[in-house]
């Protein structure tokens, strides 16, 4: 397995948690999750939630196209 192989899965698992975040703060808003400890109330929860989840879907498509550009090399 290739280190961008695992960088996807990593990037994966991020964007799960981060998604997980997003829903269950708009469902139930006082329940931050991970991001309690964070001042700011719902507003600054809800965009770290989605902060979170963005860098996952970056690193895991970033992973994505280096790992296709080494395999074609």
């Amino acid at each position: 397995m290739s280190k961008y192989v695992a960088l996807q899965i990593l990037g994966m698992v991020v964007l799960a948690l981060g998604g997980q975040g997003v829903v269950r703060l708009l469902i139930d808003h006082d329940r931050a999750g991970l991001l309690s400890w964070l001042p700011g109330g719902f507003a600054a929860w809800l965009t770290g939630h989605c902060v979170i989840a963005l860098v996952g879907v970056l690193l895991t498509g970033w992973a994505d196209t280096r790992r296709k550009r080494r395999e074609t090399s």
